[in-house]
């Protein structure tokens, strides 16, 4: 083949040599505009998995590489006077000159043709200059050619909220450094790291907001240098930072960073395919350090299939398969490292420990347990620190010498709001059962919450129990408008009591346009055949499009009598025994009807803004609380995010939690979606998490994660990290109600009372994840423990 690499960068330069060497008579190009040797830049940083990647696509180009880097362990993290140290992470630094020196030598060596100096204005007529049957389009974060052809590649570029700079320091560094400052107009951080034996890159960031309060858009390269070596003293010890941008005037060394996807990365010019590599069909956030090993990793896979397919566009389509997924991820986790930096004032409220543990953790690939696996002192002492910090909060002695040594992990900490001190961080999450009989719960109520409440969670939350019984999503929901319902619902609030140190709650709720309809398994959302009863709502609307039953807008006589309702409602939960309430304000719901602007088009003081579309659901809210005794809490369950365009959005709910916390709320129940059938959510583990982070970070209010958190594990990092302080686990406590028990005996924690009618099959269980774990540790070489901690990795 011929073909030709436009951009001279890692991507085309490792993916010219790779195919060089799968085949000496392929005739490659590569054309780059700078001249030979020479570019601009810091340092990259690889991680010890990147390299194992290199060195089995290419031992010569791997060993020197490694040769040439810096190699550490540990990251730094400076925030408020203090430092916090963790180490393991395994990572690598190398100079970007130097990194694109070594690949230029093995092209050379390999008989690869290197044009330098030659800018490329017209893709087509360079491929046909060099007869190329492939085009390599490696040019960059501004490639022209995917702005030629973005009618094929289907960019979507999205450009940042920080300011950000490129420096570099003689200051040697041994770790990984992030440092954070404080400024009369707001936060800047720095990126640290050495790449080589006198240089370290430097790299500082801050919102655009705050750069511009700062003065630093009117300020000159030196002038603007000058004013981060006074901000970043502590750090420099005397050192100058240096810029090698000095073809940039005024403030144009401050970017920002631009967000690429691509839907496709081929464009066929006739039979000659253009394919984007590296930055110019992708990009990731440089705080996970990603750009120079994804584009390393396009050049193998694309090679790699070259090896596997003899047809040119069976090449190409199985390299975007493969490649499409690993970048979506690394992506994903580029976004949430990214979005976490560009946010940090969210988190200065918390103490250094909890935010150097929230930054580590930040992109949600770094779990709790890959933390202890890498740095088993530092999670030891991060989980004794946090233990005593949730024992003080929740009004309880410190622990004694002995029980700090191996203090509990976040999840089995305590939790005290109001009068009520939950054992642990877990509570089992409502889910609609479908099991009532004239809304009275029974015997498969009792069963199905005791047996919860007896497998280790702290609280139970009923499933939402219906003000009236025109307020039921089915026939089968249950009710709290009758006093048969609080007698059946007393019933099983005092097993749960008698039985488990479980705490019960009890959420209430009213169907709105949802209502009348079949139980799940005979037709979710779908009406019912007969006996239907009439449906209300903030405006008129129909859920199911063409399907289900219109509700009408309610009136303020409706008003008045349901908020009657949820009091009345109220006043038994306490007289049944409950601990906790909780009021459902989400799913598309009565009370969500009216906070959503997809379901609420009033014309009165209840529509329009969202503070006049909340104004019902607080009235109902500040009703209840007023009903309900003060020493037992109030959560709020909310969507917050419809995910649909022009709904409720993660901004609103952050503005919605507020509201709430003014008129009493202890907690919000972060959910999302189910207002409107034309959503589009984005699945993934803990995928609603993000909400619970910015309600409680900015609301400033106690916040309950839901959504995929199904593991330790996930538990673990969301409390640690003060993403939630509860994590309601629905689903895998349907498939094992003693989940939480069984997931102490997983991750090896000794502490969690097991009611003495399961102690056999607890004994059982350490028995099989001993042995499994000696028998993985007589294979492995690793300890024990390491191999618990890798087999929670799956």
């Amino acid at each position: 083949m011929n073909i030709v690499c436009m951009g001279g960068g890692p991507a085309g330069l490792y993916f010219s040599l790779l195919m060089k060497k799968r085949n000496p008579d392929h005739q490659i190009t590569v054309v780059e505009r700078n001249r030979p040797y020479d570019t601009f830049g810091w340092g990259v940083v690889f991680s010890d998995q990147t390299l194992g990647n290199l060195a089995n696509a290419d031992e010569p180009t791997a060993r020197a590489i490694l040769e040439s880097f810096n190699h550490w362990d540990d990251i730094d993290v400076f925030f408020k006077g203090e430092k916090v140290t963790s180490g393991g992470h395994g990572f690598c630094g190398i100079g970007r000159k130097h990194l694109l020196n070594i690949l230029q030598r093995r092209c050379e060596e390999l008989g690869v043709k290197l044009v330098f100096e030659t800018e490329v204005t017209d893709d087509q007529e360079m491929a046909a200059r060099y007869g190329a049957d492939l085009v390599i389009a490696s040019d960059g974060l501004n490639s022209r050619t995917r702005t030629r052809y973005a009618d094929s590649y289907q960019p979507q570029i999205e450009a940042r909220q920080c300011r950000f700079v490129w420096l570099g320091t003689r200051k040697k560094f041994d770790a990984f450094t992030f440092a954070f400052k404080q400024t009369e107009h707001g936060w800047f951080q720095a990126h640290i790291y050495q790449y080589d034996g006198d240089t370290s890159t430097f790299i500082i960031e801050t919102p655009e907001t705050v750069w511009r309060a700062a003065g630093l858009e009117d300020m000159n390269p030196e002038q603007a240098i000058a004013f981060c070596e006074r901000l970043f003293a502590d750090q420099l010890d005397g050192h100058a930072l240096m810029s090698n941008s000095a073809h940039l005037r005024g403030s144009a060394m401050w970017i920002k960073f631009p967000r690429i996807v691509c839907d496709k990365w081929v464009h066929w010019n006739g039979a000659v395919p253009v394919v984007l590599m590296g930055d110019a069909a992708h990009s990731a956030h440089y705080s996970i350090g990603s750009g120079t090993k994804l584009a390393l990793e396009d050049a193998i896979e694309l090679a790699r299939c070259f090896g596997e397919h003899a047809d040119l566009a069976k090449v190409l389509e199985r390299y975007q398969a493969v490649r499409a997924i690993e970048v979506v991820k690394l992506q994903s986790a580029a976004r949430n490292s990214m979005e976490w930096f560009e946010n940090v004032e969210r988190y200065t409220a918390m103490e250094a420990p909890q935010f150097a543990y929230s930054m580590l953790t930040r992109s949600q690939r770094l779990s709790h347990e890959n933390l202890r696996l890498r740095d088993p002192a530092y999670v030891a002492g991060y989980e004794r620190w946090f233990a005593e910090r949730a024992r003080e909060q929740a009004g309880l002695p410190p622990l004694s010498p002995a029980a700090s040594a191996s203090a509990a992990p976040p999840m089995f900490t305590p939790f005290k709001v109001r009068g009520v001190t939950l054992k642990n961080r877990i509570v089992v999450s409502p889910m609609a059962q479908y099991s009532a009989v004239d809304g009275t719960v029974g015997d498969y109520h009792l069963a199905h919450l005791g047996a919860r409440a007896m497998g280790g969670a702290a609280m139970v939350f009923a499933e939402m129990t219906c003000v009236s019984a025109d307020a039921r999503i089915t026939p089968a929901c249950p009710g709290m408008y009758a006093p048969e319902h609080t007698q059946a619902w007393k019933r099983i609030v005092d097993f749960v009591h008698q039985h488990s140190d479980a705490s019960i709650a009890l959420q209430l709720g009213h169907a709105g346009a949802k209502g009348s309809t079949r139980a799940m398994w005979d037709g979710i959302d779908q009406p019912l055949d007969k006996d239907n009863w009439p449906l209300v709502s903030a405006s008129p609307q129909q859920y199911l499009s063409g399907v289900s039953q219109t509700a009408r807008a309610m009136t303020l006589a409706d008003m008045d009598r349901i908020e009657a309702d949820f009091v009345r409602a109220t006043r038994a939960a306490d007289e049944a025994g409950f601990d906790w309430l909780e009021l459902h304000c989400a799913h598309g719901y009565l009370l969500s009807s009216f906070i959503s602007p997809l379901t609420n088009e009033r014309g009165d003081e209840y529509g329009g803004s969202l503070e006049n579309r909340c104004r019902y659901p607080l009235r109902v809210f500040a009703a209840m609380r007023a009903a309900w005794p003060q020493h037992k809490p109030m959560s709020v369950r909310i969507s917050a995010h419809d995910w649909v365009e022009g709904g409720i959005t993660p901004d609103d709910a952050v503005r919605i939690a507020r509201l709430f916390k003014a008129a009493g709320a202890d907690m919000i129940d972060c959910s999302s979606g189910q207002v409107s059938k034309l959503e589009k959510p984005v699945y993934g583990r803990m995928f609603q998490t993000p909400f619970a982070d910015r309600i409680r970070n900015e609301a400033g209010i106690g916040a309950i994660a839901v959504g995929s958190i199904f593991e330790a594990d996930h538990a673990n990092g969301i409390i640690a990290a003060g993403r939630a302080d509860l994590c309601a686990v629905g689903r895998p406590h349907l498939a094992n109600p003693a989940w939480t028990l069984a997931e102490a005996a997983r991750i090896s924690y000794t502490a969690v009372t097991w009611p003495k009618q399961y102690l056999p099959g607890k004994q059982q269980m350490e028995r099989n994840l001993e042995r499994e774990r000696q028998l993985a540790a007589a294979n492995t070489g690793l300890t024990p423990q390491q191999v618990a901690a890798k087999l929670l990795e799956g």
